[in-house]
């Protein structure tokens, strides 16, 4: 309202509006009536806005809900200092799937280890049985012609081999010198064959599981019960 215009509603008997009284305080600025004191009844003082109490508790103030008590965990769950998402169960968890991937590691390195012990087992069988085809087949070439087994012998003179008592037909001259260490026994694809001292030498060297029969001459007449005659049919003969 401009001054000509108040001036004119004076005139006209209209009295000025009175000014308001304002109370005077002289004491501290904090005891003035709603200078930030909360009624008893939990509502904020007077000129506050509705929230500033519990927008104080939820900031961490003195009286918050989520503050813990002296040896009580706060309700998130969580220790102090623990990061959103780490769980200190997590960690046995941890260890036994450590555990177990070692033990299923442990288990790969035996099955392993347990099938190259057999690929190694059966290369050396046939490794082994490959050499005795060799010596086999070596024997039986420097055998040609060189067996003396007679078609019409008439005696049989019996030995032990393999376990089991074998028996081979010779002349009563080959018997004589079969006993005095003159003659020998082989044994090539299930025969029997005699030859004489120098071949069984030469034989036992290619091949010495093929050597049947060989007496010892300077051996005692009792480690071989076989050697007499008389014996043309053993008395444990297994046939």
């Amino acid at each position: 309202m401009t001054d000509s215009l108040r001036d004119q509603l004076l005139g006209l008997g209209f009295k000025p509006a009175p000014e308001p009284v304002r109370p005077k305080h002289t004491g501290p600025r904090s005891e003035r009536p709603g200078a930030g004191a909360q009624p008893r009844g939990g509502k904020p003082a007077a000129g506050g806005r509705p929230g500033d109490a519990g927008r104080g508790e939820r900031r961490g103030q003195p009286g918050a809900r989520n503050e813990a008590r002296p040896g009580q965990q706060p309700r998130s769950g969580r220790p102090p200092g623990a990061r959103p998402g780490q769980n200190d169960a997590a960690k046995p968890r941890g260890n036994r799937a450590q555990g177990d991937i070692d033990l299923a590691k442990a288990y790969a390195i035996r099955a392993q280890r347990e099938k190259d012990e057999r690929i190694e087992a059966e290369r050396q069988k046939q490794e082994a049985a490959r050499l005795r085809r060799e010596a086999l087949a070596k024997l039986a070439a420097m055998l040609e012609g060189k067996a003396l087994n007679a078609a019409d012998a008439d005696h049989v003179r019996h030995f032990d081999y393999g376990g089991k008592i074998k028996r081979v037909h010779v002349t009563a001259e080959q018997l004589r010198a079969l006993n005095a260490g003159e003659l020998g026994v082989l044994q090539l694809n299930g025969r029997y064959v005699l030859v004489d001292i120098a071949v069984m030498a030469e034989a036992e060297a290619i091949y010495p599981a093929a050597v049947a029969l060989k007496v010892d001459p300077a051996a005692p007449a009792g480690d071989d019960p076989y050697a007499d005659p008389r014996y043309q049919v053993p008395d444990d003969l297994v046939w």
